[in-house]
């Protein structure tokens, strides 16, 4: 490495020597595991608990930002490579005008950049990723020094807690490459997670401020604020919104799924805690899925609870005609999903992606206030846009 580029990490105190679990087994979505009430208002995933603290002391300085786990990282210049694990840090950097820099991702073929289709002048070399996935039962320290990037946008508990890595690993590549910072927010399930947790907006500025892109993220959460109120705005009361069940099953014929728990404040719900959706699953006694906790439901149990809406992750590159004609299209023709009132009114959707970044937010809410309130926002197949894409354009390319 260039020792002009290197990084520096100057405090990693959050990073808790208790955390030196077993690699967990992951589960169909790729992650590690999967995945609340809330009004409208809401427009941030929840807020932090007493026990979500702070590791090290936040500092403003222009080169030192501070994240837990990691603590307190200093950066000699702005990262020029980097590397994410997951869609949701990757679409941050991208949102910033950093896509040039990406060097691989933890899985390629679920970080959705097909949305970018829409956003004039933002692409990702999709070759890069498929190249450079770190991807795995394990993932090995090899290709970290290989890609040789100037930050990991990654929290390093995930690597200790789901692919066996040791604190001393995490070290060697900090001290030998360059420091991680991330922090795993898009589910608050995992029991290992005990540090504080991010809303979307509250990474997404550490981010920026790594990349010392701090007008852009300031365009962006303008433009986010806005586009939420405008949406909020047009919703029916409470008590008139649909309850929501999400799930996960990758099959085109599913009999079994991962449940997802709405009210769990992660990220990767952001869009229905800003619709003010409730949760199917409130009050059943089932536990959404997670490092530790890996059961799942069947139609019988889907009857019992019967919800308004079901979501089904894992079919993200099927258009809404795919995924009718096939996951829906089985559900009618079986002898139990039949019988579910969801089913049977044609209210069965993809369920968005499990990571999300401040761009892929944008389509993900519009696409879910289409579903759940097609009278209102227009039918999720249709024309009609809720957000001014060229604007997401214009604050990419930096014209803030």
């Amino acid at each position: 490495m260039d020792p002009s580029r290197r990084r520096v990490l100057t405090a990693g105190a959050g990073i808790a020597s208790s955390l030196l679990a077993g690699c967990a087994e992951l589960s169909g979505d790729g992650t590690g595991g999967g995945e609340g009430d809330s009004t409208p208002q809401d427009t941030d995933e929840g807020t932090p608990t007493d026990t979500e603290t702070e590791t090290a002391t936040e500092t403003d300085t222009s080169d030192s930002v501070s994240m837990a786990p990691v603590g307190e990282v200093t950066f000699e210049s702005v990262p020029e490579k980097w590397i994410a694990y997951d869609g949701a840090y990757a679409d941050m950097a991208v949102a910033l005008g950093q896509s040039d820099g990406i060097t691989g991702i933890g899985y390629a073929d679920r970080y959705y950049t097909y949305v970018y289709d829409e956003i004039d002048g933002v692409s990702v070399d999709r070759s890069v990723l498929t190249e450079n996935e770190l991807l795995g039962d394990t993932i090995p320290k090899e290709p970290f020094y290989q890609l040789d990037n100037d930050v990991h946008l990654m929290d390093p508990n995930m690597l200790i807690n789901w692919f066996g890595w040791s604190q001393s690993d995490v070290d060697e590549i900090t001290e030998n490459v360059a420091p991680f910072f991330g922090n795993l927010i898009f589910r608050r399930e995992d029991k290992w997670h005990d540090y504080r947790y991010y809303t979307l907006y509250q990474a997404f500025e550490k981010v920026a401020q790594v990349f010392q892109e701090e007008e852009r993220y300031a365009a962006f959460k303008e433009y986010h604020d806005e586009f939420i109120a405008e949406v909020q705005s047009q919703l029916p009361p409470a008590d008139s919104r649909p309850n929501v069940l999400l799930v996960y099953a990758a099959a085109d014929q599913p009999d079994q799924f991962s449940p997802y728990r709405l009210n769990d404040q992660g990220t990767s719900k952001k869009q229905w805690h800003d619709l003010g959706v409730s949760d199917a699953l409130a009050g059943t006694g089932i536990e959404g899925l997670s490092t530790s906790d890996r059961g799942k439901i069947d139609y019988e149990t889907m009857l019992d609870i019967d919800p308004d809406v079901i979501m089904v992750r894992g079919h993200e590159r099927k258009s809404p005609e795919e995924f009718r004609d096939t996951v829906l299209a089985y559900m009618q023709d079986h002898e139990v999903a039949g019988e579910l009132t969801a089913v049977q009114n044609g209210r069965v959707y993809r369920g968005g992606f499990l990571h999300q970044g401040p761009i892929q937010n944008f389509f993900l809410t519009e696409r879910a206030a289409q579903q759940l309130f097609p009278d209102t926002f227009g039918e999720v197949s249709g024309d009609e846009q809720l957000f001014d894409r060229q604007r997401i354009a214009d604050i990419v390319a930096g014209d803030v």
